[in-house]
């Protein structure tokens, strides 16, 4: 390192050292944030399970629920009871008051989302199911 110091001087020699780490970085890649029902929101009229299909939730994604914080809530469930629509026993209550909750999605899993006051029974709940991103193709040989 000091010869090259000496015959390209310290800051060039930073600079390449520098600009060599950076192309060896792994490239990360983004996160997504969806609004759960799209312009509708968390809405009883919004058919979830279209909404949800063909659309892709990967590992460090964000749900994001916008909603009437008067009358509904988002509750993370599990399987039975999403298909019974109970919202006795969430896994995790995800209503912050101001309705506009924001919901990582950090594990890979399927995640239920159900609206208890009876919304439920109503259509409001929606299954996401969480996978881990496709690794990118390397750009370096």
């Amino acid at each position: 390192m000091e010869g090259l110091r000496r015959s390209i001087g310290w800051p060039a020699a930073a600079l390449g050292l520098t600009c060599t780490v950076l192309v060896l970085v792994p490239t990360e890649v983004s996160a997504t944030r969806f609004i759960v029902g799209a312009n509708n929101g968390w809405s009883s009229n919004v058919n979830f399970v279209i909404w949800a299909k063909g659309k892709h939730f990967y590992l460090g994604d964000w749900l994001f629920f916008v909603y009437d914080r008067h009358q509904m809530n988002v509750l993370e469930v599990n399987k039975r009871d999403y298909k019974n629509c109970n919202s006795n026993h969430p896994l995790h209550n995800w209503t912050t008051g101001a309705g506009r909750d924001v919901v990582p999605l950090n594990v890979t899993k399927t995640y239920y989302f159900i609206s208890g006051k009876g919304f439920c029974r109503r259509g409001m709940k929606v299954t996401i199911r969480v996978e881990k991103p496709q690794p990118r193709p390397s750009s370096l040989p």
